[in-house]
């Protein structure tokens, strides 16, 4: 575990865009070859707005790099943070914490609060337009939602008290577990429900991408699937009448225009159809 900590600890550069073109070039790869929907789509026209904002994501987080650097090094020289307070455990213990605390603050609780605040709705809105939800729909954000998830993962890595190596492992295996989410892969069933007791598999997290209440408003996890079954927002739906979008943004063509989509965080707000609204 420890060569491991020191490894994510000064992980190259290289290596982390390795983790994202290798996970979106494997995942594309699988979804030609047993696909969950079988999308009558160009697939490269499709992927060119969502790698875009792939490409917007990486460069925001680049830039705020250094801001998680310090708030790890301050966490560590003092001592803070809730798995800093519970010096006697294993450290693959003290790992595991760490990664599933990340998860919570960096990705669950994030996800939630956007989807329940509704200017943080219209941002994050441009990931749920997606009509045709494949892997490169994971990092499929506006770049404001970029930075308001930016700001979450660092206050999880102060409240958690994570060392470097932590958080580079978590934002690795949050890289690979989101667009493992979003695949358009079909995996047989009984493995997709065992594995949605532990990670968030793939038919588990295209309930979150059905395009009606009160589905839309459930599975916000990203790695691990605990929090939604904990905290009351898992749900099940048969990816059979599963239809991708959002009932208040119809129009696939606008939603997969690029211009189009940096200016949706500015219209109105739409009261969904379904009958239920949000609250905040």
């Amino acid at each position: 575990m420890e060569s491991i900590l020191h490894y994510f600890e000064n992980i190259p550069s290289a290596h982390r865009s390795l983790i994202l073109v290798g996970g979106l070039t494997f995942f594309w790869i699988l979804e030609g070859l047993v696909p969950l929907y079988k999308f009558d789509y160009k697939k490269w026209k499709h992927a060119w707005p969502n790698l875009f904002f792939t490409f917007t994501t990486v460069l925001i987080n680049f830039v705020l790099a250094f801001l998680l650097l310090k708030t790890s090094d301050w966490v560590m020289a003092e001592d803070f943070g809730i798995i800093n307070w519970f010096s006697d455990m294993p450290l693959w213990a003290y790992v595991v914490l760490g990664v599933m605390l990340l998860d919570f603050f960096g990705a669950y609780l994030p996800h939630f609060v956007e989807h329940n605040i509704k200017p943080l709705w219209m941002i994050h809105l441009v990931h749920h337009t997606d009509h045709k939800v494949d892997t490169t729909t994971a990092n499929r954000h506006h770049p404001f939602e970029s930075f308001i998830r930016y700001a979450f993962t660092l206050f999880g890595v102060f409240i958690v008290g994570a060392p470097m190596g932590v958080v580079m492992l978590y934002q690795s295996l949050s890289l690979v577990a989101t667009q493992f989410g979003h695949a358009n892969i079909k995996l047989p069933k009984k493995v997709d429900d065992i594995l949605s007791w532990i990670i968030v598999s793939p038919d588990m997290h295209k309930v979150h991408h059905h395009y009606m209440l009160p589905y839309t408003d459930s599975n916000y996890g990203n790695i691990f699937s605990i929090w939604d079954r904990m905290l009351g927002t898992f749900m099940k739906l048969d990816t059979k009448v599963i239809v991708y979008g959002v009932d208040t943004f119809p129009d696939e063509v606008k939603n997969g225009n690029l211009l189009e989509l940096l200016k949706q965080p500015f219209h109105k707000y739409r009261k969904p159809t379904g009958g239920f609204q949000k609250d905040v």
